[in-house]
């Protein structure tokens, strides 16, 4: 076939298509399993972080299931639902489903005799998705700690929220005000209540007043599913 003819040139192109084609698909199935492990393993370095435990990725896995006691999953009554594995739960999947057939993962952790409340969250940053954990000590009021993180918020604005000093910010906050009223926790710009740690609210980052308000919103939306169960576990929500 004459090399500079047309037909050539796309018959090459064709083939050139198929053979990147079946290249690109087999390298994407073939690291689909790892792909797989390191958001597991991820996920669970997030939720240990909540309750103050560093684990490598190596031991993850086995810290996880060394503090991580329980994994529950709920409706949006706060009833356990049995038959749901809830570290599978995907929220992403699971926001887009009718409120009623949504569950809702907790996981209960034990650090030197102490019980900690782990509570995945979900919601909407300046542009896409935020999502993170928190965890509130066994008062079911008071936050241990939280992790956040995005898909796709300003770099130096509203990503700083992945940020160490960020996130400390929450640790020690309750989510029920001083009345008993669940309020969870207002990420204020021009806050000035300095170390006040029964505010129910910790300062904004400079310049990302809607990512802010989305961690605010996450919050209260995704805790509000889980105050029945917790209440059950905890009659008296200790408010000092």
């Amino acid at each position: 076939m004459n090399r500079d003819s047309n037909a050539y040139t796309f018959i090459f192109a064709g083939i050139m298509v198929v053979i990147v084609a079946s290249a690109l698909a087999f390298a994407a199935t073939s690291l689909q399993p790892i792909q797989a492990k390191n958001i597991k393993i991820e996920k669970m370095q997030n939720i240990l972080a909540t309750i103050g435990i560093e684990a490598s990725k190596e031991e993850a896995e086995n810290t996880y299931h060394k503090y991580i006691k329980e994994e529950i999953a709920l409706d949006n009554k706060g009833e356990v639902q049995t038959d749901v594995n809830a570290f599978d739960v995907d929220l992403a999947k699971e926001l887009k489903k009718d409120e009623s057939k949504q569950r809702f993962p907790l996981y209960v952790a034990e650090v030197e005799g102490k019980k900690y409340y782990v509570i995945p969250l979900r919601g909407a940053g300046l542009w896409d998705a935020i999502w993170g954990y928190v965890s509130l000590e066994d008062d079911v009021n008071t936050v241990k700690g939280a992790v956040f993180d995005h898909k796709g918020e300003t770099p130096g604005l509203g990503a700083e929220i992945t940020q160490a000093w960020f996130q400390q910010r929450f640790e020690d906050e309750k989510i029920y005000n001083k009345s008993g009223d669940f309020v969870g926790i207002t990420v204020q710009k021009g806050y000035s209540g300095g170390s006040d740690k029964d505010d129910n609210a910790v300062d904004a980052i400079s310049g990302a007043t809607i990512t802010g308000d989305g961690v605010t919103k996450m919050i209260h939306n995704r805790l509000s599913y889980y105050l029945t169960f917790l209440k059950k576990q905890n009659t008296k929500v200790a408010l000092n």
